[in-house]
């Protein structure tokens, strides 16, 4: 299995985590890409992502829910602001309501890195209200990230192209 990593940085309200997928680059953006890909892997362990629509283009809005039984609904959205396909995508992240960080937005910048057909994808996410609520959101996206790589491992040993 892949190396991943999750590590919040000691210098403030920044969270990183580096995942790397045996899946090339342009099969890892995709499934960033596509809402009917994103679908599958968006969000922690026990939910399911009932809505999510992008406008992925810089400048496009994105907005989606993901629920579960114990959580009920919660929903999330930004705005794309820079695309480089297969390399890039930074995006805003806020939540529409709950006890953590409503209505604060928040940067999130993903990379992508293939070496020999694997890729590195590292997440960051900046800025958090404290630590405290930026260390609530490493198992989320962790447990997102663990259905991702799982998803998009997937697809590539079934041959699917981006």
């Amino acid at each position: 299995m892949a190396e991943n990593t999750e590590t919040p940085r000691a210098g403030g309200p920044e969270l990183t985590i580096t995942r790397t997928f045996d899946a090339p680059a342009s099969l890892v953006f995709q499934i960033w890409r596509e809402s009917d890909h994103m679908r599958e892997w968006l969000g922690p362990s026990g939910f399911v992502c009932t809505s999510l629509e992008l406008d992925f283009r810089p400048g496009g809005s994105w907005r989606g829910c993901i629920e579960s039984r114990q959580y009920g609904a919660s929903w999330m959205g930004g705005v794309y602001r820079e695309i480089v396909p297969d390399k890039r995508l930074v995006f805003t992240f806020a939540w529409d309501d709950g006890p953590d960080q409503p209505g604060l937005q928040t940067l999130v910048t993903v990379t992508f890195a293939e070496r020999g057909g694997k890729t590195t994808q590292t997440f960051h996410q900046t800025p958090f209200v404290n630590e405290a609520s930026r260390d609530s959101h490493i198992g989320g996206w962790s447990e997102c990230f663990d259905r991702q790589q799982q998803y998009v491992e997937g697809l590539a040993q079934r041959g699917a192209r981006a």
